[in-house]
């Protein structure tokens, strides 16, 4: 069994980083049961989505791309891959034309991890994988989470075609399951247009706040932020990429104009006053609808951010 400190990313140093089998961050590939601090995991299901299909190839591409990827983060003055031991423990198996199949492996992997103490990062997929992974952390620390949810969309919506189970619902099921704690949680991106003023109603009916990509650029990040008096409750971080403007994240599978640029959400991401990170996603990434692999750099930086706001 390898020592914490062999969990390392191969030097770009000493094999170029084009080279070498793609793992997250160039990091070691490890079973579960061996010894080291956080979990990075891929999750190839997009059986959720509504619109562009193809983010089930997702985390290869990501992998791929983080092959950029450093250790050190400039502004926060962490070499995370030296704090933490971190290894790519591979993709979880899924059904691609079974949802609910699906949603078992998820739960039942993240829960394996998670018995073992590790942190745990994944890497879908849809936006519909949160759902099961918020199953398994809410088993895990036995209360509500806090969700910061990335989006451009609330994910609150009802079923669609007589279906409860989709990606633009995962949210409202966290909700209903009591796997998330909506009063203490945040929605970070949204914009329209809606389908209706009544795709508000389940948002204002558990009181589950949001910042509109409006509301962050007609406000100033610094007094939002004041108004966040979180404790130390579980927090969870889910990013679906389609928050960004398509201009920076056009490989999504259900993008919207007017999004936030990757330095808006890099400063989020650095700011928000996260005291006790258990996990986190980056979803919707779809790599046959990207440009010069730009949204799955954008996913590899997200992760990256998470990661750096480990304690």
């Amino acid at each position: 069994m390898k020592s914490k400190k062999s969990f390392l990313p191969l030097s770009g140093r000493e094999f170029p980083r084009f080279s070498a089998i793609k793992t997250f961050f160039r990091l070691p590939q490890a079973q579960v049961s061996e010894n080291f601090d956080v979990a990075l995991m891929g999750i190839p299901f997009d059986g959720g989505t509504s619109y562009r299909p193809g983010a089930r190839f997702a985390p290869s591409q990501v992998r791929e791309a983080s092959s950029l990827g450093r250790s050190f983060h400039l502004e926060q003055n962490i070499s995370i891959f030296e704090k933490f031991s971190c290894a790519d423990i591979g993709d979880c198996s899924v059904v691609p034309i079974d949802l609910a199949k699906s949603y078992q492996k998820i739960e039942k992997t993240a829960g394996q991890v998670l018995e073992t103490k590790k942190k745990l990062f994944s890497c879908g997929g849809d936006h519909s994988i949160t759902l099961p992974l918020l199953r398994a952390f809410k088993k895990k620390y036995k209360k509500p989470l806090r969700l910061i949810h990335f989006d451009a969309h609330l994910d609150t919506y009802p079923a669609a075609w007589d279906c409860e189970y989709h990606h633009g619902a995962f949210a409202r099921h966290a909700i209903d399951e009591g796997l998330i704690d909506s009063k203490s949680s945040l929605q970070i991106g949204i914009r329209g247009p809606l389908a209706a003023a009544s795709d508000l109603s389940f948002s204002k009916k558990h009181q589950l706040p949001f910042w509109s990509v409006h509301d962050l650029r007609s406000k100033n990040l610094k007094d939002l932020l004041k108004k966040l008096k979180w404790d130390d409750r579980p927090t969870y971080i889910t990013f679906d990429v389609d928050c960004l403007d398509p201009a920076f994240a056009p490989g999504t599978g259900t993008p919207v104009v007017g999004g936030l640029t990757t330095y808006e959400t890099q400063r989020i991401l650095q700011t928000l006053p996260i005291k006790n990170l258990v996990g986190g996603d980056v979803v919707e990434v779809c790599p046959a609808y990207d440009v010069s692999q730009i949204t799955s750099l954008a996913a590899v930086d997200v992760l990256f951010q998470m990661l750096c706001r480990l304690d």
